[in-house]
């Protein structure tokens, strides 16, 4: 259910690779949650780093939409880019895996599958 590899780079390098990767595929960068700084900043002790891409191809989205609106709750893509243990990690939750747990269409597998496979495309070249 999830995909996750170790990167060599700084976390930070990580980040920029991830972001440039996402618009080499066509996908757009909602938004980079910054969940290490946003618990620091509310005084909770977190000492490890973690950026969460939500990530969308337009085209896809309204595909799974047009199959079934109450995907939306599933919706954007997320990637995570994380440090633990001094250790930098690129992943996510199989899109694949998600959406087959909230539907057995057969049309809709097929498009998380495709987006699978080219988030897992932008995740190494990232790493």
């Amino acid at each position: 259910m999830f995909f996750q590899v170790e990167s060599h780079k700084t976390f930070e390098q990580a980040v920029v690779d991830l972001e440039a990767a996402v618009k080499n595929h066509n996908f757009g960068v909602l938004h980079i949650h910054d969940l290490g700084a946003t618990l620091r900043s509310k005084g909770i002790e977190f000492k490890d780093e973690c950026k969460i891409f939500e990530v969308c191809n337009p085209v896809k989205a309204v595909e799974v939409l047009a199959i079934d609106m109450r995907l939306n709750m599933a919706l954007p893509c997320r990637i995570s880019v994380f440090t633990e243990n001094n250790k930098t990690f690129i992943g996510m939750i199989e899109p694949s895996e998600m959406l087959g747990l909230l539907s057995t269409d057969e049309a809709l597998n097929k498009i998380a599958k495709e987006v699978e496979k080219q988030l897992i495309q932008m995740i190494n070249e990232a790493k």
